[in-house]
């Protein structure tokens, strides 16, 4: 990170989630393939379709600082779908499958929901209201996935556990 000023960091935490959302694009699909749950599949659908928004929206951020986008490697990012690779890989039962990919989704969920709300923050500290209008967008769609996500861990973790 080579922040000097306060733009220079919001710039390089723009580059960074760029890289977090195009990760999980190409993540969400392999989770979506190994889920056993009809209603899970249906949510990480919906996050994929989500996760596509935020990169356009993050696109139309670049746009609007007059840049083009870029990609600062997101270790975080990086380590959260690792730990979920190998969680959802450790168990051949697919009610412990499927609470292992909520418990990663739900991971990277939370991640998105702080990095969006500092950004969204430090745009508007920077004057930038339409980029924290995008990044607000952003942030309730992953709040509103990470609901999801509870509220269907509530009933497979019962599942899950009765079935030990």
């Amino acid at each position: 990170m080579s922040a000097k000023t306060f733009e220079d960091l919001f710039l390089d935490e723009l580059k960074d989630m760029y890289d977090a959302e195009k990760r999980l694009v190409k993540a969400l699909p392999k989770w979506i393939k190994s889920s056993a749950s009809k209603e899970l599949v249906t949510v990480l659908q919906d996050h994929l379709g989500q996760t596509e928004a935020h990169v356009a929206r993050l696109d139309g951020a670049f746009r609007q600082l007059g840049r083009s986008p870029e990609r600062r490697p997101c270790v975080a990012m990086k380590g959260l779908l690792a730990e979920g690779d190998d969680l959802s890989s450790e168990s051949h039962d697919p009610l412990i499958n499927d609470a292992a990919i909520i418990a990663a989704a739900q991971k990277v969920a939370h991640y998105e929901i702080a990095t969006y709300g500092t950004m969204r923050e430090w745009a508007r500290q920077l004057g930038r209201s339409e980029i924290a209008n995008l990044l607000q967008q952003s942030l309730d769609d992953d709040s509103a996935v990470d609901r999801r996500l509870s509220r269907l861990a509530t009933t497979l973790n019962t599942e899950a556990a009765a079935a030990r």
